[in-house]
């Protein structure tokens, strides 16, 4: 005889404690904080295709309808060519545009994915949240270190690709990679692109572009095309940076062989590097990202709270992070942590000296942990020798000191 076994139903899931929940929620207010280039930056490259792609069409209709009303009049065979090439021309628009909203379609999927992304922050998995921030991390430092293949490589197998914004950097690295050898065509035309929102940010990116150009006509020894440079593109700029107009049109005087100071910096090749930072900068602004790696940023919020003077000595323990070079230099622009209560650490051990560990001073002043003084003691038949002066004294000669 068969026999029907009653199974208890699954238990409901354990609903989180409310100390969770507060904790997801701070994280997500963090997050928002932060993080808001995860949701700019997207943003920021939708709004820039939205205006191409109103611009190409504006500007192909308008070529069109004024085409088509100088259509000729003398020849029925002339008028059907005509709007045969007009028909044509409205079809490469609509590939085009078609193009171009594949595009936007993508961005605004990536909007989508990433305020769904931020969704998660209060109801999603703790330890899989910050696995997936430290990776989004990890990928925006390689971008901006030139790291691209590195990035994309991890993108992919961490299956964050919407989350991150290869291809804006690499908008930039085309830029970038044209400054650094000696080109500004490519350069002028981003900012012909980003006109309006560079003129509200107040960039002078363009000025110092046209200055270099002018620049490398002198340096061609090119004076009359140098000329003709400054009055078509330069001297529209002359209410606003008279000064620098003044110093860089001198150069039609010096050359570049001077050894005038001033004229000379002029002709250096670290001009060029200073165009990369200053495009880089306004690039970052434009998208509203920081100027700094997320990485760097979230190491720094670190090492505040680790760097002290003692570590500015090089007397900083092997844990610390403070004791590797790459570290230091990370935290030299950082306070120094601001300490209620004084720590006393052990010259010997780099341990905590408190009231389970004493500090004593030896007799010419100098302080050790009494633990690292037995240690001593007990290998030198009750002798102390100080490390750093080199005397000798008894251990009984070691005064507690007391911690107020």
């Amino acid at each position: 005889m068969e026999m029907a076994i009653d199974t208890p139903p699954p238990a409901p899931p354990t609903p989180p404690t409310p100390s969770a929940a507060a904790g997801r929620q701070t994280r997500a207010a963090e997050s928002v904080r932060l993080e808001h280039q995860l949701v700019r930056v997207p943003l920021e490259a939708l709004r820039s295709t939205v205006r191409s792609n109103h611009r190409l069409a504006e500007k192909e209709i308008a070529a069109v309808i004024s085409s088509a009303s100088a259509a000729p009049a003398e020849s029925s065979a002339a008028a059907v060519d005509h709007l045969t090439s007009l028909v044509s021309r409205l079809h490469g628009l609509k590939r085009k545009m078609e193009e171009g909203a594949r595009v936007e379609e993508l961005q605004v999927q990536r909007c989508r994915a990433r305020l769904d992304r931020l969704a998660t922050a209060c109801t999603g998995d703790d330890a899989e949240w910050e696995d997936m921030r430290l990776k989004r991390i990890l990928v925006d430092y390689m971008l901006r270190m030139s790291y691209y293949d590195s990035a994309t490589k991890l993108a992919e197998i961490s299956g964050i690709q919407d989350l991150i914004d290869i291809d804006v950097f690499l908008d930039a690295k085309r830029v970038i990679d044209s400054l650094q050898n000696n080109e500004v065509a490519p350069a002028l035309a981003w900012c012909a692109e980003n006109k309006s929102r560079l003129k509200k940010s107040k960039s002078k990116l363009e000025f110092f572009l046209r200055l270099q150009e002018f620049v490398e006509f002198v340096k061609a020894k090119n004076c009359i095309q140098a000329i003709a440079y400054a009055r078509k593109y330069l001297a529209p700029w002359g209410s606003i940076h008279m000064k620098e107009l003044q110093r860089v049109t001198a150069t039609l005087v010096f050359r570049s062989n001077t050894s005038c100071t001033p004229y000379k910096a002029l002709f250096e090749q670290d001009r060029w590097d200073f165009l990369v930072d200053t495009f880089k900068q306004d690039f970052c602004k434009l998208y509203g990202m920081s100027l700094e790696p997320l990485l760097n940023i979230y190491l720094q919020a670190g090492l505040t709270a680790l760097k002290t003077p003692l570590c500015s000595e090089g007397s900083c323990p092997k844990e610390d992070p403070l004791s590797l070079e790459g570290f230091r230099k990370l935290a030299e622009p950082l306070p120094f942590s601001k300490q209620h209560h004084s720590k006393l650490v052990c010259y010997i051990t780099k341990e905590l000296m408190d009231t389970e560990n004493p500090p004593r001073v030896l007799p010419n002043g100098y302080v050790y942990s009494e633990k690292a003084l037995q240690e001593m003691a007990k290998k030198n038949d009750g002798k102390i020798t100080c490390p750093r002066t080199g005397e000798v004294c008894e251990f009984s000669e070691c005064v507690r000191a007391f911690i107020s």
